[in-house]
């Protein structure tokens, strides 16, 4: 009997000559065997699911769990791992207690509506440190200079957090998705970062301010709901998804479209926001900096595109190459999933996630690269690229996928 082949190692490695694509192995496992097991750092052999259609059963089936402490969920390393057991936060608990209550907590912070009127003051960001690059010298790393500071200025404002320790932050929560952290090093920089937002709430108590924090303190703090160190965990969810994944969209956005030079030219020549929006969804979609999947494991067992996923299984969902499947994205058999096109429905894809685990600062995220593409190419008309491609060290050792620096000149 001939041996069963071995399950292929996850993540998979991308083509340097195509960064902006998913990896080739990934793709060809869409292709061929689109729900397969994979063999991840700890060695076991979660189930791999790469559709848009399948991975949108997984993420919306009742039986699905987010529950990291489950001895079956696949981490994506021991580092992470260890993070989250010392900083669990909702979006990795189930049902109406843990996850559900303290989402509604902070739910009505971030609404369409409260985020879209925040836009004035993400276009003042955005203005200012244009105005700070345009004055200074060139070629500039646009990571350092606006795409880590828009959306890292943003959260700290709405959190309360005072943005002098910006940087500070930065260092710690890279040690969320940098994959050579070991645990000791998630758990350290874990552990200062809950002791400074709970100092802050604690400080709101009685000093409160205009901002998230105060609120939380005011209203779960002081009166005992929650404690301390529940709403800091709380806190730190927001901060550090508030700036890693916005700040490497912004990058890994601008390097895009400078490299697509017809959707560029749509782009800076736009006077319809309706275009932005669409902009800003299909870069999402074709970029989709969440490349190391959505990681879940199955509380019942259930049939996901025919494959038999029994109780307790985990699964990862590949949401880079869901996001790439022409059944989902090439509705009229005229435009490749692959290519990039600012005029394509795209606004299913899947990059905020799916189910009642959707992100919770998305439309916050919407907005800030809204304001970021409207703004950047047509205050900066001859932005363009001050090194090759293929020399852009691109983010390949991280959890979240973006580039290190950016250099740009005009």
């Amino acid at each position: 009997m001939a041996d069963t082949p071995a399950a292929p190692a996850f993540p998979m490695e991308r083509d340097a000559r195509c960064p902006f694509d998913p990896p080739p192995a990934l793709r060809g496992v869409q292709e061929s065997g689109p729900v397969t097991r994979v063999r991840i750092w700890n060695g076991g052999e979660p189930w791999l699911v790469t559709r848009h259609e399948d991975i949108r059963a997984v993420l919306s089936h009742p039986a699905i769990s987010s529950d990291t402490d489950n001895p079956d969920f696949p981490h994506q390393s021991a580092a992470i791992q260890a993070r989250r057991q010392r900083a669990k936060s909702f979006f990795n608990s189930d049902g109406p207690v843990e996850h559900d209550e303290p989402r509604r907590v902070l739910a009505r912070d971030f609404t369409a509506r409260r985020m879209q009127a925040l836009s004035d003051r993400i276009q003042g960001i955005t203005d200012t440190l244009i105005d700070d690059m345009l004055a200074g010298p060139k070629p500039v790393d646009l990571v350092e200079a606006f795409a880590l500071p828009v959306p890292s200025l943003m959260i700290c404002e709405l959190l309360g957090v005072p943005f002098s320790e910006q940087a500070g932050f930065h260092r710690l929560t890279t040690a969320f998705v940098d994959r050579s952290s070991t645990p000791e090093d998630t758990v350290a920089a874990t552990d200062q970062l809950l002791e400074l937002l709970g100092g802050l709430l604690e400080k709101k108590v009685t000093e409160p301010a205009d901002d998230l924090l105060s609120r939380l303190a005011q209203e779960q703090l002081k009166p005992g709901i929650r404690s301390r160190d529940e709403l800091a965990k709380m806190a730190l969810l927001l901060l550090t998804a508030g700036h890693e994944t916005s700040a490497n969209m912004i990058a890994l956005g601008t390097a895009a479209l400078l490299t697509h030079p017809e959707q560029l030219e749509k782009v800076r020549t736009a006077d319809d926001p309706a275009l932005i929006a669409d902009t800003v969804e299909e870069l999402l979609r074709y970029l989709t900096v969440v490349h190391s999947g959505l990681r879940r494991v199955a509380g019942a067992d259930m049939e996901i595109g025919g494959q038999l996923i029994r109780k307790g299984e985990g699964i990862v969902c590949a949401i880079d190459a869901a996001n790439r499947d022409a059944a989902a994205f090439e509705t009229d058999g005229t435009l490749p999933a692959d290519d990039l096109d600012i005029t394509r429905p795209a606004r299913h894809h899947l990059a905020f996630s799916f189910g009642v685990h959707q992100c919770l600062g998305q439309q916050l995220a919407r907005v800030e690269l809204q304001v970021v593409f409207g703004t950047l190419f047509r205050r900066i008309p001859t932005l363009a690229l001050a090194q090759p491609l293929s020399d852009i060290d691109f983010k390949n050792d991280m959890s979240i996928y973006g580039a290190h620096s950016l250099l740009v000149t005009w």
